[in-house]
C-alpha cells in the first residue's frame, strides 16, 4: 500500500426489502458493544426502478450501517430483488446457557424459526448460528465425534447435553 494511503474497509452488506430502522434496533440492542452508526435515506425521485417496482418514498431508509461487537455491517434496503438466505449468516459465539437462551429467544420472536445445530432465521429473514464457546472447546477434545452427533440433534444448542455426550 503506497505511504499516506488509506487501508480499504471491508463491510458486509445485508440486502432487505423494507425494516431496516427495526432490524438495525433490534440486532444492536441484544448484541453488547454494539451501535447504529450511520442512516441515509432514499432522496426524492420520480418513476421507478429499473426493475419495475415504484421508488420508495423520500426519506425512507436506504441504508443503515451498524457495529455488532465491533463488525462493520450495512443493511441496505433495497427492495425485492434479492432475497436473504442461510448461505450467509451471522456467528454470535458466547459464554454460558444462560446468553445462548436470550439471544436465541430475542432473535426467533415475532416471526422467526429454529433451524439446527444452533442456526435460526429471525423475523427479518436474515440467519443465524448462536454457538456456545463450550462447544468449541469439546470440540476440540477427545470426545469431538460424539459431541458433533449430539450437536446434530440440536436446533437451540443445549451446553449440558453436549458436555454429557463428551463424558
Amino acid at each position: 500500500m503506497p505511504e499516506g494511503a488509506s487501508r480499504p474497509r471491508v463491510t458486509t452488506c445485508l440486502w432487505f426489502d423494507g425494516r431496516i430502522d427495526e432490524a438495525a434496533a433490534l440486532y444492536t440492542s441484544l448484541i453488547p458493544g454494539s451501535r447504529i452508526l450511520e442512516r441515509s435515506e432514499y432522496p426524492p425521485q420520480e418513476g421507478e426502478h429499473p426493475g419495475g417496482e415504484s421508488v420508495p418514498e423520500p426519506g425512507a431508509p436506504l441504508v443503515i450501517e451498524i457495529e455488532l461487537a465491533g463488525s462493520p455491517y450495512m443493511l441496505l434496503n433495497g427492495g425485492p430483488h434479492f432475497t436473504l438466505t442461510e448461505a450467509a449468516s451471522i456467528a454470535v459465539t458466547v459464554e454460558g446457557q444462560e446468553e445462548v437462551d436470550r439471544l436465541w429467544d430475542a432473535l426467533t420472536a415475532d416471526g422467526g424459526a429454529p433451524s439446527q445445530c444452533g442456526w435460526l432465521r429471525d423475523r427479518f429473514g436474515l440467519s443465524w448460528q448462536i454457538i456456545p464457546s463450550r462447544l468449541n472447546e469439546l470440540l476440540a477434545g477427545p470426545a469431538a465425534a460424539a459431541v458433533n452427533a449430539e450437536m446434530l440433534t440440536q436446533t437451540k444448542l443445549d451446553i449440558a447435553r453436549l458436555e454429557a455426550a463428551a463424558l
